[in-house]
């Protein structure tokens, strides 16, 4: 097995700066930096993960897929350039709009002598060797392999509209501003049945050529590559997960990370050394 890493980080981590300014108090379009970039140990979230696979003998090649814009992409080769280079890894533009477009952009760039493709979310910095090492097994018998956990909680299907807040808020007034507004309140519309249901997770490992065969259907919408396998009539087989596999999506899941990687949150700077 030869196998070609991609992982997309082309995201602009939205919902993570709108939570983050929510909690801070912040306008919700302030500038905020990339969840990406946020500190794990000394090293941002990005190198954290690229360094899950830089010693699995199977790797042949790793390639991280940044953002679409010429500027942004610009200042992502300036904060990452250096040191993913000395891990060996090549770097590319992603999609603009979507996921799938910034996973075709890199999957054109895979050497033909790789036997496999691996899709790894760059936000999941805490992917056990074990859990690797058990997809990368069972990739060397199936085509199409995804790691996944049986759902314990129950899920509940909700409208898309948020519902408004029933009466004024009797602290708007004095603080100036409606606080109940921050906190998003949805109707519960159905119960969904969990019976066989897994939260899948990342990587996922596929035979190459299955993957630009998926990769060259007309319709690529999907929220996984998995799915553009599916939709060709492929098996896709699940092979046990990890909940410390986590993708961090809020700042409350850095601390998660922090805790999983035993590694301490940046220490504050003194306040004479902070302007």
């Amino acid at each position: 097995m030869r196998l070609a890493v991609i992982i997309p980080a082309a995201g602009a981590s939205t919902r993570f700066a709108q939570i983050a300014a929510r909690e801070q108090g912040l306008a919700s379009d302030a500038p905020a930096r990339s969840k990406l970039d946020e500190d794990l140990g000394g090293r941002p979230v990005l190198q954290r993960t690229v360094e899950l696979f830089q010693h699995v003998p199977e790797v042949a090649t790793i390639i991280v897929a940044g953002p679409a814009d010429p500027a942004a992409m610009a200042s992502f080769r300036e904060r990452y350039a250096d040191k993913l280079g000395l891990l060996g890894v090549r770097l590319c533009a992603g999609g603009k709009d979507h996921r799938y477009q910034t996973v075709a952009n890199a999957l054109a760039l895979v050497p033909d002598d790789c036997t496999h493709v691996a899709v790894h979310d760059a936000a999941r910095p805490c992917a056990s060797p074990e859990l690797i090492a058990r997809v990368i097994d069972a990739a060397r018998e199936h085509d199409a392999v995804v790691p996944g956990v049986d759902v314990a909680d129950t899920l509940k299907r909700v409208d898309a509209a948020p519902v408004a807040p029933a009466a004024d808020d009797p602290l708007a007034a004095i603080l100036g501003v409606d606080t109940r507004a921050q906190v998003l309140r949805r109707r519960v519309s159905s119960t969904v049945d969990r019976a066989g249901l897994v939260a899948v997770q990342t990587p996922q490992i596929f035979r190459a050529a299955l993957l630009r065969r998926a990769y060259a259907q007309a319709d690529l919408s999907s929220t996984d590559d998995a799915q553009l396998v599916e939709r060709l009539g492929e098996p896709v087989i699940v092979v046990e997960g990890d909940a410390r596999n986590l993708k961090i999506t809020r700042p409350a899941d850095l601390a998660l990370a922090r805790a999983i990687l035993g590694v301490r949150p940046p220490a504050e700077r003194p306040s004479h050394l902070r302007f």
